[in-house]
């Protein structure tokens, strides 16, 4: 007796400490709008990082040719030992007195011009940083596309799962229905079967619906630039309005507002600024040299008392090429190339441009028109089931009839989702192609 109320007491503990583990209420799925699935992208996803990084970089590349313009000042130490009237017997320097000393000074080297090749340098660089600005915005316009398309992909599986479920619990009440009637003799096995059957499709497409939903919660996190699987709770979004009829008009406002057609004209820009510095590159170069410093410790037993404790000395020199076996023509002459192939690339993104306007503007048009008529066949196919159970329901009816309504319908159901998810990825898409996407 005594060791049954312990056991007793031991599983009733157990049970107060699993339910006080438990949470008390279940928790609902986090909410997530569209613009804070935009948002969250942004922030965290690896592409829009890493183009962020290289416009940064462009930057300092910008600073980096910039820096010609200012003095470079470097400060130097020396100490030297050497054998008592000893001389350099080979080298560059063939005669100076070597003697034993300590010394500090400063070394000044500044440009005065080189005419003009440090200017186009820092254009160059100034608009390669502003091509990589573009390159940043249409990465982000990448990445927010990329969220859209999941974020409907995901409110599509879940309206299809529920639809899915609808259909589950109709075609259940159905075959409770046919299987009252089988065991009464008032139907065959025949429709029994039939029952069956389509329950069981209705199941097989709620297993089908509840996979592409998983599928496409893995895809919108890779969207957000995470690797945290989370069934959200998604915000539906507002049917957009019909697209503009006036297709050129999108072109053209393409034309100028994509951020990578930006990037390669200002690359073309850059690209020119780039020759302009090569070809300065046979021109003269006037420079600045000064040195300044003094000699603290002389060793008198070594060196020439007369020797100063204080040096300071400055040159300007003009550096006029001659001839260098054509290396400064040759480095025109592969910027030049450089230049008309960056003009090739804009030619071929202005066609690919136009290309994709016109097929998101189609595909947008045609899906905007799906939705009326999907509507319509839904409508009718709805209709088509009711009278189809009516006609059943008074033995007018076989159930080969009120199974292809109830197909009708489903498929129906389907279409008229599709139709309006699909028109929202297309009108996105075709925001994005515009270069309208926000």
């Amino acid at each position: 007796m005594c060791k049954r109320w312990t056991r007793n007491r031991i599983f009733s503990a157990s049970l107060l400490a699993a339910a006080c583990a438990a949470p008390m209420f279940p928790q609902s799925p986090p909410e997530l709008s569209l613009s804070q699935a935009r948002s969250l992208a942004l922030q965290n996803h690896p592409q829009v990082l890493a183009s962020q990084a290289d416009y940064r970089r462009q930057d300092e590349l910008t600073r980096e040719a910039r820096s010609a313009y200012y003095p470079s000042v470097n400060a130097d130490i020396t100490a030297a030992q050497a054998n008592v009237n000893s001389r350099l017997g080979a080298g560059v320097i063939n005669d100076p007195r070597l003697f034993n000393h300590f010394g500090t000074g400063l070394t000044l080297s500044q440009l005065i011009t080189d005419s003009g090749r440090t200017q186009n340098l820092v254009a160059n660089a100034r608009l390669g940083a502003e091509a990589g600005r573009e390159d940043y915005r249409a990465t982000q316009y990448n990445v927010i596309l990329g969220v859209d398309d999941a974020y409907y992909e995901v409110l599509l599986s879940q309206q299809l799962v529920k639809l899915a479920q609808q259909t589950v619990a109709a075609r259940q009440t159905v075959l409770d229905q046919v299987s009252e009637l089988a065991r009464n003799k008032l139907r065959s096995n025949v429709d029994l079967s039939f029952a069956n059957v389509n329950l069981a499709d209705a199941k097989l497409m709620l297993l089908r619906a509840r996979d592409r939903l998983q599928a496409g919660y893995a895809a919108l996190a890779q969207a957000l630039g995470t690797q945290q699987y989370v069934e959200y709770h998604l915000t539906d979004q507002p049917l957009p309005g019909e697209v503009s009829a006036d297709v050129d008009a999108l072109i053209a406002q393409a034309f100028q507002n994509r951020p990578e057609l930006a990037g390669l004209r200002l690359q073309v820009e850059a690209d020119q600024k780039f020759v302009y510095a090569e070809r300065d590159l046979k021109r003269p170069t006037v420079s600045l040299s000064a040195v300044g410093g003094a000699l603290p410790y002389i060793n008198p037993g070594t060196a020439n008392p007369d020797i100063p404790t204080g040096y300071e000395a400055a040159a300007v020199n003009v550096n006029i090429p001659v001839f260098n076996g054509h290396l400064f023509a040759a480095r025109r002459q592969a910027a030049e190339y450089q230049l008309q192939a960056s003009q090739q690339r804009v030619r071929n993104l202005q066609d690919q441009i136009a290309r994709d306007v016109r097929a998101s503007w189609a595909r947008a048009r045609t899906a905007f028109e799906a939705i009326a008529a999907t509507e319509q066949l839904l409508t009718q196919a709805n209709m088509a089931l009711d009278l189809a159970q009516g006609r059943y329901n008074l033995g007018l009816a076989s159930i080969v009839e009120l199974s292809q309504a109830q197909l009708a319908q489903t498929s129906a159901q389907v279409q008229n989702l599709n139709a309006k998810y699909e028109y929202q990825e297309a009108y996105s898409a075709l925001q994005y192609t515009i270069g309208q996407l926000r």
